[in-house]
Parts: C-alpha cells; structure tokens; sequence
C-alpha cells in the first residue's frame, strides 16, 4: 500500500479531471469533487456521487447546491502500490461517478468497465505476442 499527502492525493485528482474526454467534461456543470479519507462506516466505497443526475433534470433544476463526487483516499491507496497505481484508480473511480452524474445505474457502468478491461488485457496480450 502506498501513502500520499492529501496535497498530492488532491493534485491527482485535479489531473485526472482535466483528462475527462472534452466531449463530456463541457457537460459537467455544479460539481464539487471531494477528498475523505474513509467512507462511512459499513460502507465499502473508493468512491460516491450525491446528487440529481444530469438525466433526471428539468427545467426546474437551478439554484441548488452542487452535486458532489467524493473520492476515497485510503481505500483507493489501499489497492495500490505506487503512484501511477494511485493516478489510474482515481482516474477509474472519477469516471464511474461521473458516470451517475450522467445518469447511468451501476449494472451499466460495471458493464462499460468490463469492457474496458477486457480491451486494455486483450491489446496488452497481443503486444506481449
């Protein structure tokens, strides 16, 4: 397991907002990501959304409060063993809340990174051959 600062904990997921593609960053409005060191208790999460889903609002939706991703430090640190470790599950963590901000259930999303992951293994194998 690797410890960052928060500082750098936080500086990662700067970075990592900056790399959400531009084709859905320029939707996300009203968010405010989060740093906690653990979730509540009894809860096993590297991360959550609180908030209306994109999807779900009308012409009524304004003048509230912003929506807020919070990422996990602890637990993420906990799976990683260094810091591009770090840099990658953040990255994973803040695309799946963004995710429910747009609206999508967590069937959905397991099935949008399972395929991700069977990509990236199936492109590492063919490099490796």
């Amino acid at each position: 397991m690797i410890k960052l600062s928060r500082e750098r904990f936080q500086e990662l997921a700067e970075e990592a907002l900056r790399n959400i593609p531009r084709r859905y960053a320029r939707q996300i409005r009203n968010v405010a990501v989060l740093i906690e060191d653990y979730p509540p208790p009894g809860q096993n999460l590297l991360g959550l959304y609180h908030g209306v889903p994109l999807k779900h609002r009308g012409s009524y939706y304004g003048n509230v409060p912003p929506d807020v991703i919070v990422l996990y430090k602890i637990p993420i640190e906990s799976l990683c063993w260094s810091e591009d470790q770090v840099k990658e599950k953040i990255q994973e963590v803040l695309q799946h809340e963004i995710g429910h901000y747009f609206g999508l259930d967590e069937r959905t999303l397991r099935e949008i990174e399972s395929q991700k992951f069977n990509k990236v293994r199936t492109d590492k194998m063919k490099k490796e051959s």
